[in-house]
This record gives C-alpha cells, structure tokens and sequence, in this order.
C-alpha cells in the first residue's frame, strides 16, 4: 500500500465537547449528485469511534507546505491527541465538525453511512458544505514519504 500514492487530508470530528482529527490518505469523491466522499480510518482505534458518534465530519486537504501539520494529526512527531488542534486555526462550518482555516478545501460532511472492511471503517458523508482556501501544490503521499504535485 506504500506504493499507492495518495492525497494527504485531516478528517476532523466532533462531539460533547471532544474533537478528533486524523491524518488519512485514504479519502475520494462518491458522487456529485448529492455531492458524496468516503473516507476511510483505522477501526482498530478506540478513539476514532467519535467519527460514527458525531453524524458528521469534516474532510481538510491539505497542500505542499502543510507536511508539519499532516504529523501532527498523524502522531509520527508524538503530538498528544487531546494538543493536535493547538496547531493550525480552527473554526466550524455547517456541522460542527472542525475546519481548517488554511486548508486547500474542506468539505463539511453529514454522515450517511458506515461500513467496516477488514481493519478499517469507511465513512460516507453527504456534502453539506464547502471551504476553499488558497489553491497550493497538492501534498501527497507515497513510498512512506511526503511528495507535492
């Protein structure tokens, strides 16, 4: 899967006063009528059952000069979970869920469905909102290592 390059997203949820944010590569377009994405996490982890809680979740991709910010949400730099939002600036969109201000884009999803697929659960959100930021080289990953486009 190393070889599989992929477009580097925080997906972001939040719930009684508990956020989660993650950094994933595994995240595309469904449809476009009603505007759909899937993104898919780790169900191994305890703390990514906030994402099914929620009803919602927000997609963030990020661009070339976020790599900082992508090991923040992806624990590689030992970033305490409950500090992950220390970095970068946040607000809310339509559900609630986290946004990133210096996003590429972000999409504000309403969650419609949940499926588990061996180790991980894939999540469809129904598009509800949409943030552009400033357009950026895309950040990528592959082969184990941060690339831009």
């Amino acid at each position: 899967m190393a070889r599989l390059a992929g477009h580097v997203h925080i997906v972001t949820a939040a719930h009684e006063g508990e956020r989660r944010g993650v950094t994933i590569t595994a995240a595309c377009s469904v449809s476009d009528a009603p505007a759909t994405l899937l993104v898919c996490l780790n169900g191994t982890n305890p703390r990514n059952a906030i994402f099914s809680r929620s009803g919602s979740f927000a997609l963030n991709m990020l661009g070339a000069g976020q790599m900082a910010l992508a090991d923040v949400f992806s624990g590689r730099n030992q970033v305490d979970p409950e500090l992950r939002f220390a970095h970068g600036t946040w607000k809310k969109l339509k559900t609630g869920a986290p946004v990133l201000a210096e996003a590429v884009a972000v999409f504000d999803c309403r969650l419609i469905d949940i499926k588990t697929v061996a180790t991980h659960v894939v999540l469809f959100g129904e598009v509800v909102a949409v943030s552009l930021g400033k357009q950026a080289p895309a950040l990528v990953y592959l082969d184990r290592d941060y690339r831009t486009l």
